[in-house]
């Protein structure tokens, strides 16, 4: 890589990823890896940002860039992360009501807190999962928002008016491809066909306010991705994450065939900046949000702070309020704000 790129121009970003790109000469980045060709890639905004005397959002967003995200805090966990009964996968707060982003971030630590003294009180465990949500042993899915909705509400706020819970349901984790049907096995072992999966989010959205859903189907049941975007498109954001993995031949198929109104970014999916870029703009042109997310393995880099105020996303996606590699993220926002001063807007891109 080091070879190939010597003598370039650091602040043509998009030539710098394309001639990485013909570098590594595969079609999903196998020859050099996505983090190989990412850590260059990034490594190059941060150089060219530093030389042009600029913070990096705004040498990558320009003078419009004046977001700051909503984040989505990753507080309660089940499936793969968790041994819990409970097949859906992680259980966030949205404090989408808050004024700015560092009063969102209060509110949401306040929250944290609060859950963890409603889990001690039931003898429950508060150890904490690799995004520093808690994973302890709930009786289902309806514990689960039961448990954040006490603990919101002991921390002094409203659910539906200041804080609201978005859900990553990981779906493909229980879908069983030859029946065609979700397989509940980690909770009743009850099987779904894509509708009654649907009517299970239909009424959960009914006694708590759920305005997201990632994964909702499985990445290879389009026909129930089809339904779930008929029915509940226009109530709430429908996240493609599996689904899409940040490729722009899976999101542009979406789009055509009218399936999810949402994209989860993760720039390690695609590999470099300007790819991330084009997914994001295809995404937003096309009536999609964006939320730009962490990975279940963090460092403690900041990169997609920066990246969320860049695109003004709107959303954020990068776990808890607790370990250092999700914090270093929120403290970036947090000083991106106070750069920002007055400009800052908080949020306003969601459904």
């Amino acid at each position: 890589i080091a070879q190939g790129l010597a003598g370039a121009d650091a602040l043509d970003q998009e030539a710098i990823d394309r001639k990485l790109i013909e570098l590594d000469g595969s079609e999903n980045k196998k020859n050099l890896g996505a983090n190989a060709l990412l850590g260059v890639s990034l490594a190059n905004a941060h150089a060219a940002a530093a030389f042009s005397d600029q913070s990096l959002f705004r040498y990558l967003g320009g003078p419009r860039a004046n977001v700051l995200p909503v984040p989505m805090m990753n507080i309660l966990n089940g499936g793969a992360h968790s041994d819990a009964p409970i097949d859906f996968q992680e259980f966030m707060i949205m404090p989408k009501g808050a004024p700015t982003f560092a009063e969102a971030l209060r509110y949401g630590t306040e929250v944290f807190h609060s859950l963890k003294a409603v889990l001690k009180e039931r003898g429950l465990s508060t150890a904490i999962g690799d995004e520093g949500g808690f994973a302890p042993k709930l009786s289902s899915a309806e514990d689960a928002l039961e448990s954040i909705a006490t603990a919101v509400e002991r921390a002094g706020y409203k659910l539906g008016e200041q804080i609201f819970i978005a859900l990553d349901t990981a779906s493909s984790e229980f879908y069983d491809k030859e029946s065609g049907s979700y397989v509940f096995k980690k909770s009743d072992g009850s099987q779904r066909s894509a509708d009654e999966l649907i009517d299970l989010f239909e009424s959960l959205a009914q006694r708590f306010p759920i305005i997201s859903i990632e994964d909702g189907c499985a990445e290879n049941d389009w026909a129930g991705w089809k339904k779930l975007t008929e029915r509940l498109g226009d109530k709430m954001q429908l996240v493609g994450d599996d689904l899409f993995v940040t490729n722009v031949e899976f999101l542009q198929k979406g789009i055509d065939q009218g399936v999810a109104n949402s994209i989860l970014v993760k720039v390690n999916q695609i590999g470099t900046l300007t790819e991330t870029f084009d997914a994001i703009r295809l995404a937003t042109e096309n009536g999609y949000t964006a939320v730009i997310s962490h990975r279940s393995g963090e460092t403690e880099d900041t990169t997609i702070a920066d990246i969320a105020v860049a695109t003004n996303a709107g959303q954020i996606k990068t776990g808890s309020l607790c370990r250092t590699d999700r914090v270093a993220k929120y403290n970036q926002l947090l000083r991106i704000a106070e750069e920002l001063g007055d400009n800052a807007v908080f949020g306003g891109k969601m459904r």
